[in-house]
C-alpha cells in the first residue's frame, strides 16, 4: 500500500510545541521528550555552577576562556540538538547570528541522562556529536550517581573514565578544577 512521504521537520516546527516539552529535529524528524526530572535539573544547573565560575568566568584564580550555556540549541548540520550543557572556547563561540540556533558545534557537551533520554542521547546524539568533532562528551547519570568522560579520538568516542558517588574527579577539558561529584546529586 502507498503511503505519502513524511515531511522533514523544521526549525519553525518547534514553536508549535507546548512549552512542558524539549523538542529537537534528529534525522529531519521531530523528537520530544518532557522537561526534564527534578533529579535530572539539580544535576545539570549544578554541573553548571561548578564549572561555568571558574571556566566561563575565570573566577577563583581559574583559566576562564569558555563559554559555558545550559540547553542552547545547538544545529549539527539538519540536526538540531539542546544539549543539557555545551561549551566552546571563546573564540569559537560565534556572539552574533541572525537566528536562534547556534551554528558551531561546541567543544564540550554534557547529557543528563534520564529514563526518557538516556537511548536518543547515546544512540541518536553521540554520534552525530562525533561526526561534528565535539572533542568532548561527559554523560551524567544523577539515579546511577555517575559520570562517563568520553574523549573522540579519530572520529570515534573512547572511554576516558567513569566515576561514582562523591569522587572527587579531574576530567577533560576542565582538568584544572576538582569537581565533586556529591555535590551534584539531590539527596
Amino acid at each position: 500500500m502507498w503511503e505519502p512521504a513524511k515531511r522533514r521537520a523544521v526549525y519553525e516546527d518547534l514553536y508549535d510545541l507546548p512549552e512542558n516539552v524539549v523538542g529537537e529535529i534528529i534525522g529531519g524528524e521531530l523528537v520530544t521528550a518532557p522537561r526534564p526530572s527534578r533529579k535530572h535539573a539539580v544535576a545539570a544547573s549544578r554541573m553548571g555552577y561548578e564549572i561555568g565560575p571558574t571556566f566561563d568566568f575565570g573566577r577563583g584564580g581559574g583559566p576562564g576562556g569558555w563559554v559555558i550555556i545550559l540547553e542552547p540549541e545547538v544545529a549539527f548540520g539538519e540536526n538540531i540538538l539542546v544539549p543539557d550543557l555545551a561549551g566552546w572556547k571563546k573564540e569559537r563561540f560565534p556572539t552574533d547570528e541572525p537566528h536562534n540556533w547556534i551554528s558551531v558545534a561546541p567543544d564540550w557537551i554534557c547529557e543528563v541522562l534520564s529514563p526518557a533520554t538516556a537511548r536518543r542521547d547515546r544512540a541518536d546524539k553521540m554520534p552525530i556529536y562525533a561526526r561534528h568533532e565535539v572533542r568532548h562528551l561527559w554523560l551524567l547519570d544523577p539515579d546511577l550517581q555517575t559520570l562517563e568522560v568520553f574523549v573522540l579520538e579519530a572520529g570515534r568516542w573512547v572511554l576516558a573514565g567513569v566515576h561514582a558517588g562523591s569522587a572527587k574527579v579531574r576530567a577533560e577539558p576542565f582538568q584544572q578544577l576538582e569537581l565533586d561529584l556529591g555535590v551534584l546529586w539531590l539527596e
